[in-house]
């Protein structure tokens, strides 16, 4: 039935693209080249292991035989933030109905189309009545609510620190089996050998795509002090050449923010930013007088500890700040209280495998594959942005639980 369902989301693929689009103001461009196939591509890979989970038969220190079964944990709780609302469903809902659970998926208040469209999907695709379930309304209500009913055995969440706390201390109280994946304040390190105009380009997209706002956002740029100057010059002049506008053109790269308390609040860091002495580049303001358009905006002469530099802003902002020796700048790119991910542009081996293991986040990009993530793939955070894994093997068993059996064998021939 995943199989199916698949199949499904990939026929209705226009539309599903255009309700992400309506929803979240991304370019349909962009709805229909990530969102849909991440989906689908979830849905696939999970649908391989629904026959793979197994145990093991292990042996006693006693005359018994001993042996491991996994278990579906039971109904789980799937929480979802607005930015990638049928990407971010999938991530978690594939391998919950693979490991044999029952999920209610709560999407966020602004964007829940997708999922309720998801919703008409699963009955076509031959998914038995309460298998898949949708709440929807606010997180303070309706998600608190979910997160501590006591018939909810698993809580899955994507969404800001914040909460990701508040859904802990909800789920205390009947020790609920919790994966949260919070936010992020992502460092891209430039080296003195990477290939400038590749590093300039992937800099661009790990900033702006979704308008930045996604918890991978490489908003911390730190560019060697040898190449600033260059980098900076084909950076300012990519970001002015970006095109914004209607989310529906071919040609659109980048559309409005989600909602004007979103909009408000990048505005406002923004300003934060300049009355801290970071200087502005390119970019930093409203573009037009109607809708939540900005402008790509990128800081130069940051501070480690501005805010802009600490905090996750969730729009197109991007942080510039030079370096010159190794163990300073993954000392810097750690002073965060995030753990999400990180990337590396150099061309030298060492370099790239010793700060692979020294930046302290859950996953490294290395040159040109930022946020390039794959269902086989775990993928976490560390520190404040979360704890728990999904995706790859470890991703489905995080929706099962383990049961020991032991029974006595008589005249056993090893013992």
């Amino acid at each position: 039935m995943l199989y199916r369902l698949a199949d499904l989301v990939e026929e209705n693929a226009e539309e599903l693209a255009l309700l992400e689009a309506l929803d979240v103001g991304k370019p349909l461009m962009e709805a229909k080249m990530m969102d849909i196939p991440g989906f689908v591509s979830f849905m696939r890979y999970y649908a391989g292991w629904a026959d793979k989970l197994s145990g093991q038969t292990l042996k006693h220190v006693m005359p018994l035989l001993a042996y491991t079964l996994r278990e579906p944990l039971g109904v789980c709780a799937l929480i979802v933030p607005w930015n990638f609302p049928l990407g971010l469903l999938g991530m978690k809902l594939a391998p919950a109905l693979a490991a044999g659970n029952t999920v209610v998926a709560k999407p966020a208040e602004q964007s829940m189309l997708t999922t309720l469209r998801l919703a008409q999907l699963f009955l076509e695709a031959g998914f038995p009545p309460g298998v898949f379930n949708v709440v929807t309304g606010l997180g303070p209500t309706v998600g608190a609510a979910l997160v501590q009913h006591p018939l909810v055995d698993k809580v899955a969440f994507t969404g800001s620190t914040v909460v990701g706390k508040q859904i802990l201390t909800d789920a205390a109280s009947s020790m609920k089996h919790v994966t949260l994946e919070c936010g992020g304040k992502c460092s891209l390190i430039v080296c003195a050998d990477a290939n400038i105009d590749e590093a300039v380009e992937t800099a661009h997209q790990a900033a702006f795509v979704c308008a930045g706002q996604f918890c991978t956002a490489g908003s911390r740029l730190f560019v060697h002090e040898d190449i600033y100057d260059e980098f900076m010059a084909k950076a300012v002049k990519r970001a002015q050449s970006r095109n914004i506008g209607d989310p529906f053109q071919a040609t659109t790269e980048q559309g409005p923010i989600a909602f004007k308390e979103q909009f408000d609040k990048v505005l406002a860091l923004i300003e934060a930013g300049k009355e801290e002495g970071a200087k502005l580049l390119t970019g930093g303001h409203q573009i037009g007088d109607s809708g939540y358009y900005i402008e790509p905006t990128l800081f130069g002469d940051v501070r480690d500890g501005m805010r802009i530099a600490q905090e996750e802003i969730f729009g197109p902002v991007q942080c510039c700040m030079t370096w010159r020796d190794t163990d300073e700048v993954v000392r810097r790119a750690n002073n965060s209280a995030y753990g999400l991910a990180a990337g590396v542009f150099t061309n030298d081996l060492d370099t790239a495998n010793y700060m692979s293991r020294a930046l302290k986040v859950g996953t490294v990009w290395i040159n040109s594959c930022w946020f390039m993530l794959s269902p086989s793939v775990p993928f976490g955070g560390h520190k404040q942005s979360g704890f728990g894994v999904e995706c790859g093997q470890e991703g489905i068993e995080a929706y099962t639980q383990m049961k020991a059996v032991m029974m006595p064998i008589k005249r056993p021939p090893w013992v």
